[in-house]
């Protein structure tokens, strides 16, 4: 792998909210095509980090880059300016993040969530924007639902549709923080199996999860976090089969 293929880079990120640190210094790279799992105990700055990634947390220290550019800031010199909400939000097309909740707009149809930022952001023609939801509504395996609403939806169909709207921006990167975790058990799957598919089609992706049988299958990169830093990476393999560090062969030991 090139230092071109890296799609995002994390140097010693840190941050606070107030008094408590939450993240204390996480380097992480993550290379085009590359499945990135992070798990660890709640609290251990799982989700935090993630939405450093896209700026919807400010960092406090170090630096985080996206497809080669400094996410939320830019470089004069040795100092770094905080970006304009405008740029930020430009950057943040390069990244989409799909959320426990499925923050759909509960007034919109099915097709108008998928549609309503590529023709409001990026300035898409709605046949083109249509036509391209369509075909995510396809991967998602929910076409004929394209003029149902939210509430007429189950939470996996929810989180589905939540994954084609993030899609339909055509991000470098997805981000997905616990998807599965607000669903009933027997709508985990479905959701699971898209992301397996997005996997195999090459979509470079950092998921936060307990999924411990996704990641084994799916990631080639498993990252285990506990008190705000890496405490160990490597593969499937590696992690699940022969973990290094005591924190994190105790939490695998209740999980799986």
């Amino acid at each position: 792998m090139t230092q071109t293929d890296v799609i995002v880079q994390a140097r010693n990120v840190q941050k606070s909210f107030g008094a408590l640190k939450v993240l204390t210094g996480v380097t992480l790279n993550v290379h085009r095509q590359d499945v990135v799992c992070i798990m660890g105990p709640s609290g251990s700055g799982k989700s935090t980090f993630l939405r450093c990634i896209n700026h919807l947390e400010k960092i406090n220290g170090g630096e985080i880059s996206v497809n080669g550019e400094l996410v939320g800031y830019r470089r004069e010199g040795n100092k770094l300016y905080e970006l304009s909400e405008k740029e930020v939000a430009k950057h943040r097309m390069n990244v989409g993040m799909v959320f426990q909740q499925f923050n759909l707009f509960p007034h919109f149809s099915v097709l108008e969530n998928i549609i309503e930022a590529p023709i409001r952001v990026k300035g898409e023609s709605k046949a083109a924007a249509t036509e391209y939801a369509f075909e995510l509504l396809d991967k998602v395996g929910l076409r004929a639902k394209a003029d149902s609403y939210p509430r007429q939806l189950s939470g996996g169909q929810q989180q589905r549709v939540a994954i084609a709207r993030s899609l339909a921006m055509r991000p470098k990167v997805m981000l997905f923080d616990e998807p599965t975790s607000a669903l009933d058990p027997e709508m985990v799957g479905e959701v699971l199996a898209v992301m397996k598919q997005l996997a195999a089609e090459g979509m470079t992706m950092i998921v936060v999860t307990h999924e411990a049988g996704f990641a084994r299958e799916v990631a080639n990169q498993v990252i285990f976090m506990d008190g705000g830093v890496v405490v160990e990476q490597g593969n499937p393999g590696e992690i699940f089969g022969n973990p290094q560090h005591p924190r994190t062969k105790d939490f695998l030991s209740s999980v799986l």
